[in-house]
């Protein structure tokens, strides 16, 4: 397989991850994100860290916010590492603020799989 035709597999297949992950958060669906992450998977927010199983955990509890949607979304694969950059808007549910987080998500392949290492968000109030 040529390494243009990997490159362009590989870049829809993070492309679809990307949007997975997004949809997975905003559903609290913690099953969906097991199969996303990789086992030695972190997790970083403004002032917590968070392990593979401590973010599940997290992600289970009924999300914030809602219309959670993702912008400028730009894939960068790096041979088996990827990094995924993007801004995110949503709005919260306690009072309608509409918000906006920047994210960074490295993604690697591991026995010709894609799964999300580590995740880096920079959003007000998470």
């Amino acid at each position: 397989m040529s390494e243009t035709k990997q490159s362009a597999e590989d870049l829809a297949i993070l492309e679809r991850l990307n949007l997975d992950y997004v949809e997975a958060d905003q559903a609290s669906d913690a099953t969906r994100f097991s199969e996303l992450l990789a086992e030695d998977f972190v997790v970083q927010t403004p002032g917590v860290t968070r392990n593979r199983a401590e973010f599940l955990e997290y992600i289970a509890k009924p999300r914030p916010f809602k219309d959670l949607a993702v912008h400028d979304v730009k894939v960068r694969i790096l041979s088996d590492v990827a990094l995924i950059h993007g801004r995110s808007t949503y709005t919260l549910l306690a009072n309608g603020a509409e918000q906006e987080a920047l994210y960074t998500d490295a993604y690697q392949k591991r026995e010709g799989t894609w799964v999300c290492v580590s995740a880096c968000a920079i959003a007000p109030g998470t």
